[in-house]
């Protein structure tokens, strides 16, 4: 079974962004997705060096990336879900992430053609993950 974390750059300032971070990172944890947050704020390339040396596959949030609608992603953590590969999904630093982690990443995904905040990313992020995981199991929290 393929296994999902997510990386944020940064614990969040905003104490309601990172109530909302705290929330949607509980929901998903129960359907082994893990929130891992990089304190390190300070040095963008610290955190670089620690997503390229990561296993598994890098996904990474990009403003030029490809957007998917909630089916979409949902059908992306199916796959990954029945896969034996580990996916990581990145998001931050603020000013984004450099050419040679972009080419190291499977995808771009972009969340809105809008810039957001890296906190706001992470909310969007992982409310759509969750989303995604309530349409695999059928839940009542989608609506079309």
């Amino acid at each position: 079974m393929g296994r999902i974390i997510v990386h944020i750059f940064g614990k969040p300032k905003d104490n309601n962004l990172a109530s909302i971070i705290d929330d949607y990172s509980n929901r998903i944890i129960s359907r082994g997705i893990i929130v891992k947050i990089y304190s390190d704020k300070k040095d963008n390339n610290n955190y670089e060096k620690y997503l390229t040396n990561l296993k598994g596959n890098l996904i990474i949030l990009d403003e030029n990336g490809t957007q998917k609608t909630s089916k979409e992603l949902s059908n992306l953590i199916s796959q990954i879900s029945l896969g034996n590969e580990t996916v990581n999904f990145a998001i931050g630093p603020p000013d984004g992430f450099s050419n040679k982690l972009k080419n190291i990443s499977i995808t771009q995904i972009s969340l809105s053609r809008m810039t957001l905040t890296h906190e706001m990313a992470a909310c969007i992020l992982l409310e759509q993950i969750y989303r995604a995981t309530e349409i695999i199991r059928g839940g009542p929290y989608h609506r079309e």
